[in-house]
């Protein structure tokens, strides 16, 4: 995948070149603040610092806290809708070049009643099916009473989150800029220069404010007096159990109930296992309900042989969606300078190579690598603001 190289470009063939440092009213000069420091936030800040000087803003202590630190990330290429497919398949090589791609696989289980489920996940996954021996062998606790099919997706990968937010937050570094934590933003204002944001410690000046907040993206907008585009954050919780019957379960695929009605996969020598729920929540630090986390277990309990005696430990992130469950990445038509890098739903880490590189391509001003047509896909224009 194409890096950005060149320091020209910019918001409407503007170039950027901010002077470094504090002007005489205390206000930090950057080209890029970019308000979100999980996978997106840095993604996209590793891209634009390479067009000019970043400052990635993140209200907790540490990267990653929330959504990005909660997820089971997988990649599997052909999950998800056409755009997000789409830009599966242009990270894929960043992904396999940096090293944060683990084979893992993914096996689809079903019970009888589920078979059309199982059909329309066969053709969209392009598993390949599987009698019940054969999915046993890789997963021996599979219930035969209850596991009417099986398929099999070889090509699923764990993904290193904390390596790639990592990676993205040295090449910031790298190129001058820096990545804050603890820095909440207060307010955000339009100044002659583009945009004044402040956090609780300090306050920055650039030309650009790309939100990048995960659940909290409208709250940033209306902060910025920005209209709201209609982001809906999910819950989808998490627990961990003891290996089942103490097992070595560390070559064990991402095992899934068609449909999505749960799944689990292997972390650390234990299992997580999630009721892969949908909640409407607003944005919050998130935490796992118990009676959704209960039923969730149950039904997978009804599809394996060894009953859930144990939970050693929960918790829950918010995977925020926009209107129409696309992503959403470029500038918003009425306020110039405000840009949209949201959305992503559950596919953050996956798509996060590309999206960040159209979103740099987008600022640039540049032919984007991924082509017009999906970056009109993506753009908040779309919804007819």
């Amino acid at each position: 995948m194409r890096l950005p190289t060149t320091n020209q470009g910019g918001v409407h063939g503007n170039r950027f070149h901010s002077p470094p440092g504090f002007d005489y009213l205390g206000v930090m000069k950057q080209d890029f603040i970019v308000i979100g420091g999980g996978i997106a936030g840095t993604s996209v800040g590793a891209r634009l610092s390479h067009l000019g000087r970043v400052t990635v803003l993140e209200a907790e202590p540490a990267l990653g806290y929330h959504s990005s630190g909660r997820s089971a990330a997988m990649f599997i290429e052909t999950h998800g809708s056409k755009p997000v497919v789409a830009l599966n398949r242009a990270s894929r090589a960043w992904l396999a070049e940096t090293g944060v791609m683990v084979s893992r696989g993914m096996l689809v289980v079903a019970r009888a009643e589920d078979r059309t489920l199982f059909e329309d996940e066969t053709d969209a996954l392009e598993l390949r099916v599987l009698d019940f021996e054969e999915a046993r062998a890789l997963v021996p606790v599979l219930n035969p009473d209850t596991t009417a099919y099986a398929g099999f997706q070889e090509a699923a990968f764990d993904l290193d989150t904390d390596l790639m937010i990592q990676t993205f937050a040295r090449e910031i570094r790298a190129n001058s800029g820096q990545v804050l934590t603890g820095h909440r933003v207060t307010r955000i204002a339009r100044t002659d220069a583009g945009w004044c944001v402040e956090t609780g410690l300090a306050a920055f000046e650039g030309a650009v404010v790309v939100n990048a907040a995960g659940a909290w993206v409208d709250q940033v907008a209306r902060m910025a007096g920005v209209e709201p585009l209609g982001f809906a954050p999910m819950r989808r919780s998490m627990a961990r159990l003891p290996a089942p019957g103490g097992q070595d379960i560390s070559g064990w695929p991402m095992v899934e109930g068609a449909g999505e009605r749960w799944y689990c996969k292997p972390d650390a020598g234990k299992l997580i296992v999630s009721p892969a729920e949908e909640d409407p929540m607003d944005p919050h630090d998130a935490f796992a309900d118990d009676m959704v986390l209960a039923e969730g277990l149950t039904r997978y309990e009804e599809m394996v042989t060894t009953p859930v005696t144990r939970v050693e430990s929960n918790w829950a992130g918010l995977r925020t969606f926009s209107p129409d469950r696309l992503l959403v990445i470029g500038f918003d038509p009425r306020a110039e300078g405000f840009f949209w890098h949201a959305g992503q739903g559950g596919f953050g880490f996956e798509t996060a190579p590309a999206a960040s590189v159209l979103a740099a391509d987008i600022v640039a001003g540049r032919p984007p690598e991924m082509g017009t047509g999906m970056a009109g896909t993506l753009s908040p224009v779309r919804f007819g603001r």
